[in-house]
């Protein structure tokens, strides 16, 4: 345990493992606790990078207990065989909330006023606010948590628009929100909401040119991922009121440096990272990530592996097609005389409803267990079969 995990969390793992506790540490007092460790849950404060890695030879699973796993280095687990697990689903109502919530804050000036209450005026004319009934909603990603603000948009009356390159027509409609491409939802919205990944096309994709094209009267909402804003345009943004307005929960350094230009920015509201932070979601992303981590210890596949691919519902018989399709791999490798070069799959029958993706590691794993002496699991099969100039079809 390199991070604080919920009590609920705690009482699962302890009826299977023994648990130590080692919070707070630096990169190398955390390597020197590692060398006897089987898995290792982190929080986003803890990072788990490649020395950590090395200085646990034995570890099989990394449990992020949350959603972003930007503080781990994930292909350097993958090399190593060790699967990266989170739990995308625990907090995912207590994230759509603290956005709404952010945004109310910021509309209707509620820290302005409480501050103004608390030095003894009473100056309601100082703070009028703003409705969202009627406003336009613009969800940059409507993934899980875009999802969630879009369906509690409805109860404030709100239209609802969104941009995500990878969400269809369909899903985006059952959510209530209309797909629109990212220049037309920076151009109709009072509000827009950041809800997308960090991946190197979305880091700084609020910059000086999208916020030029806001309207001077909308605000933007950030819990996302903080390196999706540069916080240099927006605070410039705001000095000059191209923007009427940011409410920030994540920053590309946390904590937020006491020269970050947004601390002295104007019409701003700051939190420190809680949008996750309700006693419920702490809860649930424990217990989640706890069940997966046991699983893998016990050698079956995780539900929200970052790193391996996810196994098919046991509705359809996963663990049974995993099983089997590792036995068919190291019976083909009984049966060759020398490494083979070329693995040729072919499905029919019910796996053809399958994603073939898990199957065909499963496979390739149970082939190169017969000749590899390093670790092989679903996690690292594939990259290992590449590396050694194995084709697959």
């Amino acid at each position: 345990m390199a991070d604080p995990l919920a009590e609920d969390g705690l009482v699962l793992l302890r009826e299977r493992c023994e648990v130590r506790t080692t919070t707070g540490l630096s990169e190398a007092d955390l390597a020197a606790h590692l060398a006897d460790v089987d898995a290792l849950i982190v929080r986003s404060e803890t990072k788990v990078t490649a020395k950590i890695l090395d200085a646990a030879p034995r570890l099989a699973v990394v449990g992020r207990a949350g959603v972003g796993v930007d503080n781990i280095d994930v292909p350097a687990a993958t090399a190593r065989g060790v699967y990266v697990v989170n739990a995308p689903l625990g907090n995912i109502v207590a994230a759509a909330e603290h956005a709404l919530a952010l945004a109310l804050t910021l509309l209707r000036r509620i820290t302005d006023a409480d501050r103004s209450v608390r030095a003894g005026e009473w100056t309601r004319s100082k703070f009028i606010g703003r409705e969202l009934r009627g406003k336009t909603l613009g969800l940059v990603g409507i993934g899980r948590v875009g999802s969630e603000v879009a369906r509690r948009a409805a109860a404030f009356e709100m239209h609802v628009i969104a941009h995500d390159p990878f969400a269809t027509e369909a899903s985006a409609r059952a959510a209530g929100a209309q797909l629109v491409e990212l220049d037309e939802l920076l151009r109709s919205a009072d509000l827009v909401s950041l809800h997308t990944p960090l991946t190197e096309k979305t880091r700084n994709l609020i910059n000086a040119d999208a916020l030029a094209k806001m309207k001077p009267t909308a605000v933007i909402v950030n819990c996302a991922r903080g390196e999706v804003v540069d916080l240099a345009a927006l605070a410039a943004a705001l000095e000059a009121g191209t923007i009427a307005g940011a409410a920030l929960d994540v920053y590309p350094s946390e904590p937020l440096p006491a020269d970050s230009p947004i601390r002295g920015a104007p019409r701003t509201v700051l939190t420190p990272h809680i949008a996750g932070s309700t006693a419920e979601a702490q809860v649930n992303v424990a217990v989640d990530v706890v069940r997966q981590i046991l699983d893998v210890l016990d050698g079956h596949p995780a539900r929200f592996a970052v790193n391996a691919p996810r196994p098919p519902s046991d509705e359809a018989g996963g663990s049974a097609w995993l099983r089997l399709g590792e036995r068919v791999g190291a019976l083909v490798a009984q049966l060759l005389d020398e490494r083979p070069a070329k693995l040729q799959l072919a499905y029919s029958g019910k796996l053809l409803e399958l994603d073939a993706e898990p199957l065909r590691a499963a496979v390739v794993r149970g082939l190169l267990e017969t000749f590899s002496a390093e670790r092989v699991n679903l996690v690292n099969a594939l990259a290992i079969a590449r590396s050694r100039g194995l084709v697959i079809e």
